[in-house]
């Protein structure tokens, strides 16, 4: 076995793989470049090497630097985790040239498989089912269109070295055939330094489902079952689970067999993933095979009870397999939610900036949060935006989603915007609870984008005894002292809580322990240990535990729970009498300006001073966290000045041009 290794990755991968080294008994390596000098990883790892500044070009993508440092302290071996270097057979070649072990596939099968043009054809000839499309490379636009127009709309254009949804675009018409595909090589070639593409038939309400294969250098090859990955946005995967709600035993085997079918014709050694894309009807096809650990493979692990981290390294270290295909046990169901650093009311555009407060939910037996982060950690524009992994698991597919919802409502961030309401709000959904998934499920529930939800009459009643509670709490910290030198609480009893501007009137009471709310809401008891400053609240509501995030904002309270959203103000009577006839404020026109809806670097600028453009004209194009976002015109007009330029660094809402 390894004595050290080193992780060639950043964040809560290398954070995952330096845990299960540890417990293995090996010490580990870490790597960072500039903006990671104080990250998790390096403080997790036994040893940290520098290896460039934040362009990953310059650092993690820099094979000589990561060689050198494998060179330089003495590790045997090196897990790449996943993206950056993980499925690149060049890095894989260099290692071994160096007498340094890859933990994970040979590069042969890296390079059949990483390609998706080259993996559809093994696909074929191992009879793995495969979608129809055009594998060959693609010149131009006009060849786009002509070839999309020859398999039949929709079809699903992609980078053939693509993934995390990058260099994906479904196009629906010649005109989306043409954008789509010079969007896709545009990203391709930005991320992956490959821009070939190949488009393949869209199947209409498809669901997301993959194998996770595991092959060991003696010929032993098994699949863990599947995982189902169906809620996605934008193709990035957002909601995975283990198992799928689609699938039987009988669909399972035949797709487990295909999987390891195709990982046996590679000669596939270490974990893997093939990915397949199915109907409601249990019809799959193979769409790739991702030869590295996968972002969602957490789940697998809590239904298997395996370590799939501890399972590649032994494999690495040429050990076989510590089980059987007939030894493979899937029990309960796990839930995994990935938390992002992006605005979801914002059409989740990218946010950065530095974690005030991470209070990740209180450990229990049914959670695991994989994160590579801690309080005061900075989330910049040079990284994916992922935050952390929430992960639950249940006897039932309701018990981890029972469990999810709570952990959602207790995980603390503040300081950047994250997509925590929007995870809440999708399994609170009752089609999801039904497990009627398809890649289009975040398209079809939010049609005009994401809204908080609704909230219900009886959590809004408990919302108005909460907020009660914290006005009343303050009150008391800050009242003045009787003769005796005790807090004088006269006139603490009446309060008016002005919920999203309504207003109502309730009694505030010291009962049970707690406070007895009465008047606009149900006669309750609020009980708490909640003190001022804390962010979130804990407590019960009539016997009933809540968790409510809590945000200041202005004089009031910005109270969220399980997916939505409310304003309270809490005000003394004639207070509350006196501001209800206060003026609204209007908002400034900000029409007359294209402001940058992100901080990001502007790509390109199409338009010029002077130039007419028309309603849907694209203007620009800002770069954010390795995604291409075009800015397009909203209405008929001119431009009368241009604020910015191509290569300029934007912060968000800073002006790019302005119309007349």
């Amino acid at each position: 076995m390894f004595e050290k290794i080193l992780i060639a990755n950043r964040g809560e991968i290398a954070c995952r793989i330096i845990r299960s080294a540890r417990k293995m008994g090996i010490r580990t390596v870490a790597v960072f470049s500039e903006p990671d000098r104080t990250a998790l990883h390096v403080e997790l790892a036994d040893e940290a090497v520098h290896i460039g500044p934040a362009a990953s070009s310059e650092s993690y993508l820099a094979i000589d630097k990561i060689v050198a440092a494998c060179q330089q302290t003495g590790a045997q071996a090196v897990h790449p985790g996943f993206g950056f270097l993980a499925e690149n057979g060049v890095f894989v070649e260099a290692l071994e040239a160096a007498g340094i072990v890859f933990i994970g596939p040979p590069a042969p099968a890296l390079r059949a498989m990483g390609d998706k043009i080259e993996s559809k054809r093994l696909a074929a000839k191992a009879k793995v089912t495969t979608v129809p499309g055009h594998m060959d490379l693609i010149e131009d636009e006009d060849e786009a269109a002509r070839i999309a127009g020859d398999i039949c709309y929709p079809v699903m254009i992609k980078a053939s070295a693509g993934g995390g949804g990058k260099g994906m675009r479904i196009a629906r018409d010649d005109a989306g055939a043409r954008d789509g595909f010079r969007s896709a090589r545009n990203e391709a070639r930005t991320s992956f330094g490959d821009e070939r593409i190949f488009i393949e038939k869209f199947i209409e309400q498809p669901r997301h489902i993959e194998i996770q294969v595991m092959a060991d250098g003696h010929g032993n090859i098994i699949h863990l079952g599947e995982r189902e990955c169906s809620i996605q946005r934008r193709h990035q995967k957002v909601i995975e689970e283990a198992p799928s709600p689609l699938l039987d035993a009988e669909t399972r085997a035949a797709m487990g067999a295909q999987a390891v079918a195709l990982a046996r014709a590679v000669d596939y050694r270490s974990a893997g993933t093939v990915e397949f894309i199915a109907d409601n009807k249990k019809n799959f096809y193979f769409l790739e095979m991702n030869t590295r650990i996968q972002v969602e493979h957490p789940v697998t692990e809590l239904v298997t009870g395996l370590d799939i981290v501890e399972c590649m390294i032994r494999v690495a270290a040429g050990e076989k397999l510590p089980l059987t295909q007939d030894q493979v046990k899937l029990t309960g169901w796990a839930l995994e939610a990935r938390v992002y650093a992006e605005d979801p009311l914002r059409n989740f555009l990218p946010s950065i900036g530095r974690l005030v407060r991470y209070r990740e939910p209180p450990a229990a037996p049914n959670l695991r949060v994989d994160s590579g982060v801690t309080e005061g950690s900075e989330i910049t524009m040079y990284y994916d935006p992922m935050i952390a992994k929430v992960v639950t698991h249940g006897e039932t597919r309701d018990a981890a989603i029972r469990h999810m919802q709570a952990a959602l409502d207790t995980f603390t961030i503040r300081g950047i915007n994250h997509n925590m309401s929007f995870l809440a709000a999708v399994i609170a959904k009752d089609r999801f609870r039904d497990g009627r998934l398809t890649t289009d499920f975040i398209a079809e529930e939010f049609p005009d984008g994401f809204q908080m939800a609704a909230v219900p009459a009886a959590a809004r009643e408990a919302m108005i005894a909460v907020a009660a509670f914290l006005q009343r709490q303050i009150a008391e910290r800050v009242a003045p002292t009787d003769g005796a030198g005790r807090p004088d609480l006269r006139g603490l009893d009446a309060w008016v809580v002005r919920l999203d501007g309504e207003p109502h009137p309730v009694e505030v009471q010291p009962a049970d322990g707690g406070y007895r709310i009465t008047g606009a809401v149900e006669d309750c008891v609020v009980i708490s240990d909640w003190r001022p400053g804390d962010p979130l609240f804990l407590g019960r509501v009539d016997g009933q535990e809540i968790a409510v995030q809590l945000e200041r904002r202005g004089p009031g309270w910005v109270l969220r729970h399980g997916g939505a959203s409310l304003e309270a103000l809490v005000l003394r009577p004639r207070v509350a009498e006196l501001a209800a006839r206060m003026p609204v404020k209007a908002p400034p026109d900000l029409s007359r300006f294209l402001l940058s809806p992100m901080p990001g670097l502007l790509v390109r600028l199409a338009v010029e001073a002077g130039q007419t453009i028309e309603a849907g004209e694209e203007l620009a194009v800002v770069e954010a966290m390795k995604m291409e976002n075009v800015l397009r015109a909203e209405r008929d007009g001119t431009i009368a000045k241009i604020h910015a330029k191509a290569g300029d660094s934007l912060a968000v809402d800073q002006t790019i041009l302005e119309f007349d």
